[in-house]
């Protein structure tokens, strides 16, 4: 609604739609009033409009969208020498979109997924799991290679596969971030074989 509104108040406001885009640009850009920006935006909202839902194929967001690209056209057109317009609006509304797209995916990422599902473990790859065929190692030989990590890896790799605790789990007993509990599994890991590897050859 607050779009629909917009759209119609910018454009009773002026009487501009017989100028050319190019001189409405030079005008705004001379006394950065803000009608000639309106006038030459309200021109192409529709095709902004279809293109962002083409993108986000959401009108709520696509609105907003709308409203964010409008605001980066005010700030751009006082910087930026633009010849032709509407291709200038358009690759920059496509960047926004996608833009927007990676950042919902980086939101919906497997760190997401894993708070919202305490069942499921960090290490969902069977090849990253320390207890496969190739890595079994009696307690004792165990016990003397998580001493030799650092105290954050050895804590996130013993409540993960001694204790089977989930991502979510390990970040609420620990206060440590889930990115953090990720990181001190994988790295822990590694040094884990590591050191096993070197005190098989050292000791056994």
């Amino acid at each position: 609604m607050a779009f629909e509104i917009w759209r119609k108040k910018a454009r009773k406001k002026n009487n501009l739609q017989g100028l050319p885009d190019e001189e409405l640009i030079r005008l705004y850009q001379e006394t950065t009033d803000m009608l000639y920006v309106s006038e030459l935006f309200v021109r192409y909202t529709h095709l902004v409009y279809g293109l962002c839902l083409k993108y986000l194929n959401n009108e709520d967001q696509s609105k907003d969208a709308v409203m964010h690209i409008f605001e980066k056209i005010i700030k751009s057109l006082l910087t930026q020498n633009v010849s032709f317009f509407k291709s200038w609006l358009y690759i920059l509304a496509k960047n926004h979109c996608l833009a927007q797209i990676k950042q919902q995916k980086r939101f919906e990422g497997e760190d997401i997924i894993f708070l919202e599902n305490s069942e499921i473990f960090v290490e969902y790859q069977p090849e990253m799991h320390l207890n496969n065929e190739a890595d079994k190692t009696d307690e004792e030989k165990l016990q003397v290679a998580l001493s030799q990590l650092n105290t954050d890896q050895r804590i996130c790799i013993e409540l993960f596969y001694l204790h089977d605790k989930s991502y979510k789990e390990i970040a609420e007993t620990t206060n440590l971030s889930l990115n953090n509990v990720k990181s001190y599994i994988q790295n822990g890991k590694r040094n884990l074989k590591q050191i096993l590897g070197a005190l098989k050859s050292i000791l056994w």
